[in-house]
């Protein structure tokens, strides 16, 4: 499952800095102001630029930085909440990124910050080559692969300021790709010291998964086309172009508006499913919580299906802003295009375009579970009879090979023989696959509560780490929570810890300090060991 970093396309520079609070907001949001009255993003973006120069010196923020807006969010009643990315001497900085919030007047309230210490480098010159870093990473690259004969390898080192591993320094940031002997895409990204040459820290970059259309797994379907005069284009006008194509990136064309055959044998069929999950994840987001597409700018993305050689894998790429999927190899998946492996991919764009939070340790872990949650809500949103919302991940496009009915389960998320019921202090030294199941497991307490209960067929039975129960406040009040302190408190290096902070501060913002959902979201926190 793919999360792939990449520069803010659109992105404001002001001089300004980041402040070292986490303060938590006084109370629940004010009745929704007047539309008219409403600051507009150009109001919240002077407002922040001008509180963050008139507390440079304090803040932290130097000459020598830049900070650049990357996100900008506006709530019902005015208050505003500025995310920036932080430039050092035009380096970029991991860890550099923060968020600043402010009253609906337009004053300074607080700020989040990923990183606290003071950037101050004697020299931004590496020691360590380009060419040098390159290496290391190609080396590591195939590190990963053992016994493979990659092909097509390719590394492009890029020097940033790593404030995300202790002390800033200097340090390269190396991504490489290439192919496995099947042709399938393979991608890593490796954190070196430019001093030493030292490895920092090593992620991947392409995580596996994992008219009207008959798709192979959800039925027949609607679907928004574009008439060209001649055919229809499987591109959707109302869904900011949002589109789909064969692997070799031609359209899918058809001259009836009617999609696919429900089998595999027409090529078109994977490409319903693919149009489909686009338009369901889109659609909740824009129902749910008011964002305009994956990168809240009213833009579409597109799909590639049919991809590589049977390929077990589906991945969201930030830089063709594009979803990819394969066709699995028959045996343990069937063709990735399941509705909830299409929302969790889409879904780590929506992360890369708000947190960003970094795909290692708990940070990754809160990254791949943000996709899990937001997949299994999407799903349920978009209450499709064939593919009826449930807390399994990935159960459409398993197959009996794999020797279980999903990817992975939220109720008991150690039931895939690998992720984790709940915290401990070695949990960010796995897989974010499994070090995610303690996010998981919080969010279906969360939304469903604990002990044993059947929904829509399914069921479940989950348990807490510390024997107590909790009583479900349902998936709406979920996702609300969880997309509040995605984009509004979440930064790129939150762990498991500051997770628990970002969800109360957004139950707080909601619902009201001493609430039931408040109360709730630190109960379900504690029920997986995060206190």
């Amino acid at each position: 499952m793919s999360w792939i970093w990449q520069h803010v396309r659109g992105s404001r520079r002001a001089t300004a800095g980041l402040a070292t609070t986490a303060t938590l907001l006084a109370g629940v949001l004010t009745p929704t102001a007047d539309a008219a009255d409403r600051p507009t993003r150009t109001t919240a973006l002077d407002n922040a630029a001008a509180a963050l120069v008139d507390r440079a010196a304090s803040l932290g923020l130097t000459s020598a930085q830049d900070a650049s807006v990357r996100d900008v969010i506006v709530d019902e009643d005015g208050s505003q909440h500025v995310r920036y990315d932080r430039t050092y001497h035009h380096l970029p900085v991991l860890g550099g990124d923060f968020i600043v919030h402010m009253t609906p007047d337009g004053r300074y309230r607080s700020a989040d910050r990923a990183a606290r210490a003071e950037i101050s480098l004697p020299s931004i010159t590496p020691k360590v080559p380009a060419t040098e870093a390159a290496d290391l990473a190609v080396d590591a690259l195939r590190a990963a692969h053992p016994g493979d004969t990659l092909t097509r390898v390719k590394a492009k080192p890029e020097l940033v300021v790593d404030a995300l591993h202790g002390a800033p320094r200097l340090a390269w940031r190396t991504e490489t790709t290439g192919l496995d002997p099947l042709g399938n895409p393979i991608a890593r990204a490796l954190l070196t010291d430019a001093r030493t040459g030292a490895r920092i820290d090593a992620w991947d970059t392409l995580q596996a998964a994992t008219g009207d259309g008959k798709s192979l797994y959800s039925g027949t379907v609607s679907l928004e086309t574009t008439f060209t005069g001649s055919a229809y284009q499987l591109k959707d006008p109302t869904r900011g172009g949002t589109h789909t194509t064969d692997a070799a990136l031609a359209l899918f064309t058809d001259d009836d508006n009617h999609w696919g055959s429900d089998t595999t044998a027409d090529r078109s069929t994977v490409a319903v499913d693919a149009q489909y999950g686009s338009d369901m994840t889109w659609d909740y987001y824009k129902d749910v919580h008011g964002r305009n597409g994956i990168g809240n700018d009213g833009e579409g993305s597109y799909n590639r299906v049919h991809y590589g050689n049977n390929l077990s894998n589906a991945f969201w790429n930030d830089g063709c802003f594009c979803m990819t999927y394969g066709d699995g190899n028959g045996t343990h998946f069937g063709p990735m295009v399941g509705l909830d492996v299409a929302a969790h991919e889409m879904s780590h764009g929506v992360t890369s375009r708000t947190a960003r939070l970094v795909y290692s340790g708990e940070s990754g872990a809160l990254n791949e579970a943000t996709s899990d949650i937001f997949g299994t809500l999407v799903e349920f949103h978009a209450g499709n009879a064939q593919d009826t919302g449930d807390y399994l991940i990935g159960e459409k496009v398993v197959r009996s090979g794999l020797g279980r009915d999903a990817l992975r389960y939220m109720d008991r998320p150690s039931r895939d023989g690998g992720s984790a019921d709940y915290w401990s202090s070695s949990v960010g030294n796995i897989s974010v696959h499994y070090s995610s199941g303690v996010a998981n497991h919080f969010a279906y307490l969360l939304a469903e509560g604990s002990g044993a209960k059947t929904i829509n067929g399914v069921t479940y039975d989950s348990p807490t780490y510390n024997r107590s129960t909790v009583t479900g406040i349902g998936r709406a009040k979920l996702g609300a929570i969880w997309y509040r302190a995605l984009t509004v408190y979440m930064t790129s290096s939150t762990n498991y810890a500051g997770a628990r902070v970002a969800t109360l501060n957004a139950a707080r913002d909601l619902y009201g300090a001493g609430s039931t959902e408040y109360d709730t979201v630190a109960a379900a926190w504690s029920a997986v060991n995060v206190s």
